[in-house]
């Protein structure tokens, strides 16, 4: 057989050893992919057995919390119903959260679970399953149909949601979740109109969840043709060249672009920016909806614009001999937010009137080796039209730093014959992947039973637990992405008044939450009155019972206890199916004129119910609690260890700079009339070394010393090794 080229030649076919090594890529692509499989099928039949769920189920959770974390979805909620009515097949398994708490956007799901077997699905199914999600809403929309579901399930909660806030739904997805792959692609394909909606379909099926895993990005990538796809290239100023590192450019986007583009990838584009848009209710989004429907053409003048950042663009010349980009890689709108969304809200209410705004944007091309390092910093330096604090900026706020540090060197006392092991902790997405990958096969067995997977959390696992011990349940229940927001805004405040709280031990109870957390979503389904869903609104206010109640009698969960052992007292256990049996029922009994669970779980008044009730522990309360003053006592005990681990670590790092490092530090010192007279002394005393040992103090307070005069400049080309300043030193 013969092939054309593109000039009309002959070339020859492959040879057989092109072929070869064809089929032997296709070949190992599958088996990555088989293996990719398998290892899923292991984490849903693990959760399965452990939570007392189906597979179908464990599948949906596992495969919802990836699509949380890319963007995709805001919050996930289970909800299953397959039925037949009137010739037409209505199916349904969960949602991405109530439309007046997503921005307006409503997400369907239908998730499948098709074992290790590696499967294939076409077009055709895909639409078979998105047509299934179509007859679920129109469905919704009759009282009838609502009326014939279970009452007080979470998909009669469902269908009332999408009934009754049909009015605020400014955007409709259609999400097909499955380890089958898909021999299409679909990334937000436009699906038309549902009740005079916008809508698009969703497939994630096994090779898009493997791309993202291994990409080890935080989302997927999103490639944006301003040119081709949303209505022509966009004019731009080159505002700063600097040889690749920073390039920076001026942008005026008209705003029906803006719309439709956020129309198409929504959340997906504002990852960077930490706060979530919550419809036109704060007095900023207020003006932005305002000023879009009475003065249009001034929206440029009033509105400080977009920030952004992205991995490249691919410009062209105008006409008129200016500069245009055609298209954006990895678009992320890292402040303005709020001004996108309320742009996007504006196509509905007002489509004419949006089609005379125009937004300026600040767009810089960040390297990909230095997005996480950059990003943060751009995001808290933008301008931004509501205040936002260095909390927001989360993954390298220094309290995610040290518990990072934490993890990664506190063994857990649990005895192992094998290796002692760690809990890892992510603040970064994708941070545990890249730890596997660099590793060899040996390296990377070591380090699985190092950081076993069930030792694994991130911050949204962090802050959901954290929050249920405070009693605050129903901010939990409001989805991991706007707890963890709340969170973020708490612990930067936490931070500013000082971070020597949390320490070691604060980090020892962080994962004594973690475990008791984990403990409850396992047991609590396979109790006889376990209403079959909600599961983790009943964690939340369980675990926010029982932690208030204990408060109030001036005690404290034995916390260190839970830690020592690793595990869950039966004394604790039962006390915490107590609190989970009174939170299940005044969760499923909401007040009079709510039907939705999930809604009534967010209310303030369904914690205020839930804490005024009375509770009969019994005496196993006793014998898993502890008396403040006991709770006190520990932490002076920690405190005190940690003072003296400190001062031998400071003391032996004095001691191997040696007499004449030191010397000339102070030298140094003295010539820029810098030293004060304790520093002196204390420099003094260290220069003699190895004549006369520094006591601990002097350590601590040299390397103090060391630490400040290097801010201001000093350096000894002499040193052996840069010196690290622990933080406790630092700190005290």
């Amino acid at each position: 057989m013969e092939t054309l080229s593109d000039g009309g030649g002959v070339v020859a076919e492959p040879s057989s050893s092109s072929v070869d090594f064809i089929k032997s890529v296709l070949a190992s692509e599958k088996n990555e992919l088989a293996e990719f499989n398998l290892n899923i099928c292991t984490d849903v039949q693990r959760d399965a057995e452990g939570e007392g769920d189906l597979e179908k189920d464990a599948f949906f959770y596992l495969m919802t919390e990836r699509l949380e974390a890319v963007g995709e979805i805001e919050t996930s909620e289970r909800a299953f119903v397959n039925v037949v009515v009137n010739n037409k097949t209505i199916r349904v398994d969960g949602s991405g959260g109530d439309p007046r708490d997503t921005d307006g956007i409503l997400s369907l799901i239908v998730s499948e679970f098709h074992g290790s077997e590696l499967k294939t699905i076409n077009a055709q199914d895909a639409k078979q399953i998105f047509g299934y999600l179509r007859n679920f809403i129109t469905s919704s929309w009759k009282s009838d149909f609502r009326m014939s579901l279970p009452i007080g399930s979470p998909i009669a909660g469902l269908a009332s949601t999408i009934a009754d806030a049909w009015s605020a739904t400014t955007k409709i997805k259609l999400i097909y979740v499955t380890n089958a792959n898909y021999s299409a692609r679909t990334d937000a394909v436009t699906a038309g109109e549902i009740g005079g909606v916008s809508a698009t379909y969703n497939v994630w099926d096994l090779s898009r969840f493997y791309r993202y895993e291994n990409s080890l990005q935080a989302r997927e990538v999103l490639n944006i043709n301003f040119r081709d796809v949303f209505g022509g290239s966009v004019p731009a100023l080159a505002a700063s060249k600097c040889g690749g590192e920073l390039d920076s450019y001026l942008m005026v986007i008209p705003g029906i672009q803006l719309a439709d583009i956020y129309e198409k990838w929504g959340a997906r584009l504002l990852e960077s920016n930490v706060r979530s848009f919550l419809q036109a209710k704060g007095k900023v989004n207020k003006n932005i909806r305002d000023t879009i429907k009475a003065d249009p053409s001034l929206f440029f003048s009033y509105n400080n614009g977009l920030s952004a950042t992205a991995d490249s663009v691919e410009l062209e010349s105008s006409e008129l001999g200016g500069t245009q980009v055609v298209s954006i890689k990895n678009l992320q709108i890292v402040n303005g937010g709020q001004t996108t969304a309320s742009i996007h809200a504006a196509k509905r209410i007002s489509p004419d009137a949006l089609k005379e705004v125009y937004v300026q944007m600040k767009l810089t091309v960040v390297p990909s080796a230095r997005a996480e390092e950059l990003v943060p910093k751009i995001s808290e330096f933008a301008n931004s039209q509501n205040k936002v604090s260095a909390a927001d900026f989360f993954s390298n706020h220094p309290f995610h730093v040290r518990m990072e540090e934490y993890s990664r060197r506190t063994l857990t006392p649990i005895e192992s014959e094998s290796r002692d092991t760690k809990w890892f902790y992510e603040r970064a997405r994708g941070q545990y992947l890249v730890e596997r990958a660099k590793r060899s096969d040996a390296e990377r067995r070591r380090f699985d039973i190092e950081y076993p997977k069930s030792q694994f959390f991130a911050k949204t696992d962090l802050a959901k637990a954290e929050f249920s011990f405070r009693a605050l349940p129903h901010i939990v229940s409001k989805g991991a992405q706007k707890n963890f927001s709340d969170f973020a805004k708490d612990i930067g405040v936490q931070w500013l008044k000082g971070g020597g709280s949390f320490d070691e031990l604060w980090y020892k109870r962080l994962i004594a939450k973690l475990i008791i957390f984990r403990y409850m979503e396992r047991i609590v389904p396979r109790q006889e009155w376990y209403p079959g869903g909600y599961r983790a609104n009943i964690v939340a206010y369980a675990v926010s019972k029982l932690s208030s109640d204990v408060a109030e009698k001036g005690l404290s969960i034995d916390l260190d206890s839970v830690w020592r052992s690793h595990g869950i007292s039966s004394d604790l256990e039962n006390v915490l199916l107590c609190a989970a049996k009174f939170a299940t029922a005044v969760i499923m009994h909401p007040v009079h004129g709510l039907t939705n669970i999930s809604e009534w779980a967010k209310k303030q008044a369904c914690w205020d119910s839930l804490r005024t009730t009375e509770v009969a522990y019994g005496s196993p309360l006793v014998r898993c609690t502890v008396t403040l003053d006991e709770l006190r006592s520990a932490e002076q005990e920690q405190k005190r260890e940690a003072t003296i681990i400190s001062g031998i670590e400071a003391q032996s790092q004095v001691i191997s700079l040696g007499g004449e490092y030191w010397g000339r530090l102070r030298a140094w010192a003295r010539d820029k009339a810098l030293i004060s007279i304790k520093e002196d002394g204390i420099l003094k005393a260290c220069a003699v070394i190895p004549n006369r040992l520094p006591s601990e103090k002097q350590c601590i307070f040299a390397l103090r010393t060391l630490e400040k005069y290097r801010s201001i400049g000093y350096r000894d080309e002499d040193e052996p090794h840069r010196i690290k300043i622990n933080k406790w030193i630092r700190d005290h």
